[in-house]
């Protein structure tokens, strides 16, 4: 069921889902979380449909924020606000009102969301593009407990994680770091299967791919030695190469979907390692509501740092850091905390 409102307010909004609930015969509330999407006309339609998709693991209120701007000046200085509301088959398992922002009210977008957020349930903000460099401090983001971005989406995507890492805030999270879970799941296993001792590391993927840097800042913060980022035709990641006293370790992706593993003195294993879409994503994300410290230590360590050497990170070695940049956070080079780190 659809109902459109034109010149419209949050109060209206709210009677209309209440109609549209009692007119398909739910008039309960089953949803678990509100999920805001902050976006433009171009992009709104393949973030809702991905959104929709991830309802069906995660029902929820789905709020969709489009900032229209206004043609002339004279239409800026004037306020309205179009509602489309959808409950039932098109909405997926959840409720879905997409808002149209007109006017000066687009600088007042969170006082449209808040009554609209379900009460006593957790609120996760998500810019699939042009996102703000400082989410926690955004008028929306400031609503949510988790504020999901994509760096992939930026101009400059590299620098774009530096900005990231200086203006972190518990409850950040990328989905260029969501898409490498598989492959820090599958190094993580790798490495518990040896008692070799990792010397050195070669992450290859396309040019401005944040999700190499990512791997590679995580790999190198978490097992204290230096890591190199090289280009490759893609598509994303292809292949991380690991230098151990016992012999390389070699997870190789060349076609996007199917990747093989090989470790030294063991036979070659093809592993399903395939990229995964935008709503796969975002139900991972909506799994866990609480801040990514993996990510964090990850994000902080540095793309300007990747290839340096560096040994095993000892306690002495964090305190040094600690006392050289107090934002800083590393962590020990154990294979152990490797593995539970890949779990997200």
């Amino acid at each position: 069921m659809k109902i459109d409102l034109t010149d419209t307010t949050s109060s209206k909004i709210n009677k209309a889902l209440v109609q549209g609930r009692r007119a398909i015969g739910t008039p309960a509330v089953g949803m678990v979380l509100t999920l805001v999407i902050v976006t433009d006309e171009e992009n709104a339609y393949d973030s809702l449909k991905a959104a929709n998709d991830a309802s069906r693991e995660h029902p929820s209120r789905t709020l969709v924020v489009i900032k229209r701007a206004a043609r002339s000046p004279r239409d800026r200085t004037s306020s309205r606000l179009d509602a489309e509301v959808r409950v039932g088959v098109e909405a997926g398992t959840g409720e879905t009102v997409v808002l149209r922002l007109y006017g000066e009210v687009i600088d007042h977008a969170q006082s449209v969301v808040l009554p609209l957020l379900l009460p006593d349930a957790p609120v996760v903000v998500w810019w699939p593009v042009n996102a703000p460099l400082d989410p926690a401090n955004d008028p929306l983001g400031a609503l949510a407990q988790r504020r999901v971005t994509d760096t992939y989406a930026a101009e400059h995507p590299i620098e774009e994680l530096t900005a990231r890492a200086a203006a972190y805030h518990p409850g950040d999270t990328d989905l260029a770091w969501t898409r490498i879970t598989p492959w820090r799941s599958m190094l993580a296993a790798a490495l518990d299967q040896i008692s070799c001792k990792v010397q050195s590391v070669q992450v290859d993927g396309e040019e401005f791919n944040p999700s190499c840097e990512l791997l590679a800042m995580w790999l190198a913060d978490r097992l204290g030695v230096p890591v190199k980022r090289a280009l490759s035709p893609g598509p994303g990641l292809t292949g991380v190469r690991m230098e151990t006293d016992c012999g390389p370790i070699v997870l190789d992706r060349a076609d996007g979907s199917l990747a093989t593993l090989h470790i030294e003195g063991q036979p070659n294993r093809a592993v399903a390692l395939k990229r995964r879409e935008t709503a796969e994503l975002i139900a991972e994300e909506l799994r866990r509501l609480d801040p990514d410290d993996t990510y964090e230590a990850a994000l902080k360590y540095g793309v300007e740092r990747l290839g340096e050497p560096s040994g095993p990170v000892t306690e002495a070695g964090r305190e040094k850091d600690a006392a050289e940049a107090p934002e800083a956070k590393k962590a020990p080079a154990k294979k152990a905390p490797a593995k539970k780190a890949a779990a997200k």
